[in-house]
């Protein structure tokens, strides 16, 4: 018997946080650290339809494990490098950071110089050009539409290609 969601969520909305918490106990079976109502009200509402109408299938858990270690996630801050030395990543790849005459900008390296970034098993060439970048025959004024265009999403090129500290590259191929 499905669960009438809309009428549960009204139901918790009136509930006040350590109320929230105590139903959380109860579905879960176990405690939880949270105050966010919000966040409580969406998790107990989950719990309740994935008791009543069934939880996630193995296909679809299999895929969320799949995903889950395709994706580029940090732990923690990124340390700084050592003095020239290759710096060990998570995946063990290591990258050699290499100091390379600036050009208009000090993060970038000087031009005919290549940019080389890991993401998600393939590796993304970049050639610095005197006016703009070239990554896979076509000519882009910034790294940041690079690395959309390599992720799908938008992200800072200069971070996405670890120039966010003067005279740094990610590596020179």
């Amino acid at each position: 018997m499905a669960i009438d969601v809309n009428a549960a969520e009204r139901a918790l909305e009136q509930m006040t946080v350590p109320q929230l918490k105590q139903r959380y106990a109860k579905v879960y079976g176990e405690e939880t650290r949270t105050h966010h109502k919000v966040l409580l009200i969406k998790r107990i509402l989950w719990r309740m339809q994935a008791l009543r109408e069934g939880d996630l299938s193995e296909r679809a858990r299999q895929r969320a494990r799949e995903l889950a270690n395709d994706a580029d996630l940090r732990r923690s801050p990124p340390r700084a490098p050592a003095s020239g030395g290759p710096t060990p990543r998570a995946n063990g790849e290591s990258v050699v950071r290499i100091a390379l005459p600036a050009g208009d900008d000090a993060r970038l390296p000087a031009p005919g110089s290549v940019l080389r970034r890991q993401y998600k098993g393939r590796a993304v060439f970049v050639r610095v050009l005197p006016k703009g970048f070239e990554y896979e025959g076509e000519v882009f004024r910034s790294l940041s539409a690079i690395a959309a265009k390599v992720t799908g999403s938008h992200w800072n090129g200069f971070r996405f290609f670890g120039l966010h500290e003067p005279g740094n590259t990610e590596g020179k191929a």
